[in-house]
């Protein structure tokens, strides 16, 4: 990481680390625990998800609570695979490339990828050690991630927030390389050894003058992804869309749904979107990271986040009162946790060897 990079990434709250987030929080989550007389009481917010969605639940067994309309075509992958297998059940599928590869278990865009063909499958499948998804890849030009919640006694939800996804993008000025453009570009050199595995066989490519380069497609924070204040796209019918998904996934009533369309009125129509992951209790309403909003700070950040850990608490109560909800013990929930630090790290570290793909 270059000085200037370091600095803008030292400086600028919008790539401070999570925990800087979360940990002025910390006395609060203490707070409302004892209240409740219960550590892990939040894992009852949603009842459907594996802990609510803290992280360790797989992404396959949550997308599959969906109805089949709304979700891309999927493939449980288990790790060592036979990959001649996986490739017919994919072609049984009707799956095609491009496809999506991603952990079942996973966080911050880690090991997703864009697999072009069968070589990058292979090479992928035969690298990762741990269970992944296979998705049909969805071509929707437009992303945004929608927070949304609703009491378990209620009839309607609310939406909380909207997030526009806007990809990293430059364009070519028929002299420089990519490599050259992506120097010059203030958001995308930030990125630069990212996308220079991402981008590794178009680095020295000198593109046409106004061509627009795409160079990631991942709708990730941490794979350049810029993440824009949409709120002002919330409205009734959206909502009306959402509470009908919720009402069709079971023990779903917080969290954030990232979702893919062309048209954002056919969307609002219920046509022509798909929704490619559902998360729970551990997202976020990811609007906060738009440091360009004018009304956006790092306390505002910290503000919304203590709002939504209180609509955790309340819907978590709501819930605990039903006796047909399980808690886990605290032992479990610790040992669980354990798993996710172990695995997070190991996550990471895979993720930061360059697969050239």
């Amino acid at each position: 990481m270059g000085l200037k990079t370091f600095f803008i990434k030292t400086t600028q709250w919008e790539y401070w680390p999570s925990y800087l987030y979360y940990l002025p929080l910390f006395p609060f989550f203490l707070k409302k625990t004892i209240a409740a007389k219960s550590l892990v009481y939040f894992s009852a917010t949603n009842p459907g998800i594996f802990y609510s969605g803290n992280g360790t639940e797989s992404k396959y067994q949550t997308l599959m609570l969906l109805p089949k309309e709304y979700r891309p075509k999927s493939i449980f992958i288990k790790k060592n695979e036979n990959l001649d297998k996986v490739l017919i059940e994919c072609k049984a599928e009707n799956i095609n490339f491009p496809c999506i590869l991603k952990p079942d278990i996973g966080f911050r865009g880690y090991m997703v990828k864009k697999i072009e063909n069968e070589k990058m499958f292979k090479n992928y499948l035969s690298t990762f050690p741990f269970d992944v998804i296979l998705q049909d890849f969805i071509d929707y030009k437009n992303e945004i991630g929608v927070f949304y919640y609703r009491m378990p006694t209620s009839q309607k939800g609310k939406i909380t927030s909207i997030t526009i996804k806007k990809y990293l993008k430059i364009f070519g000025d028929g002299q420089s390389t990519l490599e050259e453009l992506i120097l010059k570009d203030s958001r995308a050199s930030l990125y630069l050894d990212l996308l220079k595995n991402i981008q590794h066989q178009n680095l020295q490519k000198i593109y046409p003058k106004n061509e627009e380069i795409l160079l990631s497609e991942i709708g990730n924070h941490s794979k350049g992804t810029q993440f824009l204040n949409g709120n002002h796209l919330i409205n009734e019918k959206l909502t009306a869309l959402i509470d009908k998904i919720s009402f069709q996934t079971e023990g779903w009533y917080y969290g954030r749904l990232d979702l893919k369309y062309d048209n954002f009125d056919d969307l609002l129509n219920g046509k022509n979107f798909k929704i490619i992951e559902i998360n729970g209790i551990i997202s976020e309403p990811t609007h906060i990271y738009d440091a360009t909003h004018p009304e956006a700070s790092y306390l505002e950040a910290i503000e919304t986040i203590k709002q939504h850990w209180l609509i955790i608490d309340e819907i978590a109560k709501m819930n605990t009162a039903n006796n047909e909800i399980k808690l886990p013990t605290l032992k479990e929930y610790i040992n669980n946790l354990k798993f996710l630090r172990n695995y997070s790290k190991e996550l990471k570290r895979i993720n930061q060897i360059n697969l050239n793909f």
